[in-house]
């Protein structure tokens, strides 16, 4: 059975700023007490000073109001910062755990990469100290007022009341036509923002082919919508808050004439002075209530931003920690697996089974979408199998915790993803840079005398993507990045599609050298110059197996089945 925790990170996040929360609370109810202190020293004046003429009770009772008003001054001050401390600690525990889910749905469900989680979090973060929040701790001040109108009159409690609950029919009216809207001009905006970033992301493409009209005008329509639902939600709460302002005064003006005519008949306790005293209070009953309803949009924004984060980090929860593994030594054993795309029903791979010893390397090839990089993914623990399991020294990868796993591992995927750093701080995996290590990298992949003629050399920035470097020079530096500690395990994906003549040769003394000291490699290849420094040979076709074994063996087969017919259209280099 899972723990709270794991059932729901959120309410657990929040549990841990509980103290906070009740402090802000205890600070808002004290304050929202003292509001009464002006009020109070009207009364005083009105009652003792006039009366009595003495200048010693108008000094002291104004000393003492300035203190009371101070005091809650300083209180709401304190409020504050505790509500932004309480939100500061909320984004200690779960920013972590949110950019792990971001990480993971991603990976569970390719083409999602989405930052909104994120986005999220710091929505309900800044909600914590914002006035909506505020309104909570006048709820109990406001019950407060009331018993004190009732205690004036009954009369005037009963008119108070009436207020009140007019005022909580408008906001539920207010909940109920405006919600959907909102929800949905949300929801807009969101898939809004991920076209304008997909959008920038391929603004090469975009331009090149003259896409940018056409997104622009799909992007346009979205942000119709959303502003058309906007509309439609702030018309709505213009028009609750207009009746929520009109509410509130009618109910000060009216128990100031009930309390008037309570006077008449000497029915209000306290006298004529308690008249404006009534009217004051039944002002601030209303107060949390209008408070509420004029930051409503904050309010189901934030509560929609819950529902979302608290849905993926329930959907997507941490993996549990297992006792740390020893280190790899290069002895790969894929079992029969049968694999498809996550969150995908469709089968991309089956029945694809076969061993590799440390220091051997397999040429993987075969016709386009034969599932040649879904191999690939799998190998590294990238995406998990339908059945079946690929192991690495009797473990399987995809279970295998990849902050322990990562260091023995190297993968060069097809599309090559640099970010945003430094080519050493690239090289290195954005881990503890060594100098010697990364230049050592660099020599064997053959980029050290180019980085050195660069103004910065290895300190030179690449910016997003490693969008200043051509496609050969991004894929040099992956490549680096993939040997970098001199991996057990190496997969490297068209390796060599974008490299000249003298990276492809530097390519092959890599892998020749890595391998004299056993690192294990699976190349995936269309260019037959790769085969020479591989000892085993891996053909797929349509997602399955066709030949695996010795490479002169299989070049061998391939070519006698070619022969005879029997392989015709079987592309094999």
């Amino acid at each position: 059975m899972q723990n709270s925790q794991t059932q729901d990170p959120l309410r657990a996040a929040v549990e841990q700023i509980r103290p906070w929360l009740r402090r802000a609370f205890l600070y808002g109810l004290v304050a929202s007490l003292l509001v009464l202190a002006p009020t109070a020293y009207m009364f005083e004046v009105y009652e003792r000073v006039v009366n009595s003429r003495s200048l010693t009770t108008l000094l002291m009772l104004t000393l003492f109001v300035l203190f009371a008003l101070m005091v809650m001054e300083a209180l709401e001050w304190a409020r504050s910062e505790t509500l932004r401390d309480a939100g500061d600690e909320l984004d200690k525990h779960l920013m972590p755990e949110v950019y792990r889910a971001v990480f993971s749905m991603n990976l569970a469900r390719p083409g999602s990469a989405t930052t909104q989680p994120i986005q999220d979090l710091r929505t309900i973060r800044d909600f914590l100290p914002s006035p909506a929040l505020a309104a909570l701790p006048e709820i109990p001040a406001a019950c407060v007022f009331l018993v004190l109108i009732f205690l004036l009159s009954p009369v005037l409690g009963v008119v108070a009341m009436m207020g009140a609950a007019l005022q909580v029919g408008l906001a539920w009216s207010n909940e109920r036509r405006t919600q959907t809207a909102l929800a949905q001009a949300n929801r807009l905006a969101i898939v809004g923002q991920q076209q304008a970033d997909a959008m920038l992301r391929h603004a090469e493409v975009v331009r090149a082919m003259g896409m940018r009209p056409a997104l622009h005008q799909r992007w346009s329509a979205l942000q119709d919508q959303m502003l058309v639902q906007q509309a439609v939600a702030s018309d709505r709460a213009g028009l609750f808050q207009s009746l929520t302002k009109v509410v509130q005064t009618t109910l000060s003006s009216a128990l100031l004439g009930v309390a008037a005519w309570l006077v008449l008949g000497n029915a209000l306790w306290g006298g004529p002075g308690m008249l404006i005293v009534g009217s004051v209070l039944g002002g601030r009953i209303l107060a949390p209530l209008a408070q509420a309803i004029s930051q409503w949009r904050n309010v189901v924004n934030v509560r929609e931003a819950w529902k979302r984060l608290s849905h993926i980090l329930q959907s997507l929860p941490p993996n549990v920690r297992h006792m740390p593994l020893p280190e790899p030594r290069g002895f790969l054993v894929v079992e029969p697996i049968v694999a498809g795309a996550p969150g995908s029903a469709g089968q991309i791979l089956r029945g694809i089974q076969f061993a590799l010893e440390p220091g051997m390397a397999l040429a993987v090839v075969g016709p386009s979408a034969s599932g040649k990089t879904t191999l690939a993914r799998l190998l590294v623990g990238v995406w998990p199998a339908l059945a079946g399991k690929v192991r690495l020294d009797g473990a399987d990868v995809f279970a295998w915790n990849k902050q322990e796993l990562g260091p023995h591992i190297g993968y060069l995927p097809q599309d090559i993803e640099l970010l945003d750093g430094t080519i050493a701080e690239n090289i290195a995996r954005f881990g503890s840079v060594s100098r010697a290590a990364v230049e050592e990298t660099a020599k064997l992949v053959g980029v050290h005398d180019w980085i050195m003629t660069l103004p910065h050399g290895y300190d030179t920035k690449l910016g997003l993507e490693g969008a200043r470097l051509s496609g050969g020079q991004r894929q040099r530096v992956g490549l680096a990045r993939a040997l970098y500690g001199n991996p057990a395990f190496v997969v490297l994906d068209e390796p060599n599609s974008s490299l000249d003549d003298a990276g492809e040769a530097a390519l092959l003394n890599a892998v020749t050298n890595l391998r004299a000291i056993g690192t294990t490699f699976v190349l995936i290849t269309h260019r037959t110059s790769v085969l020479q420094v591989c000892s085993h040979m891996l053909v797929l076709r349509d997602g399955a197996q066709q030949a695996f074994g010795p490479r002169d063996e299989v070049l061998v087969a391939l070519n006698k089945a070619a022969n005879t017919g029997a392989g015709r259209g079987v592309k094999h280099g």
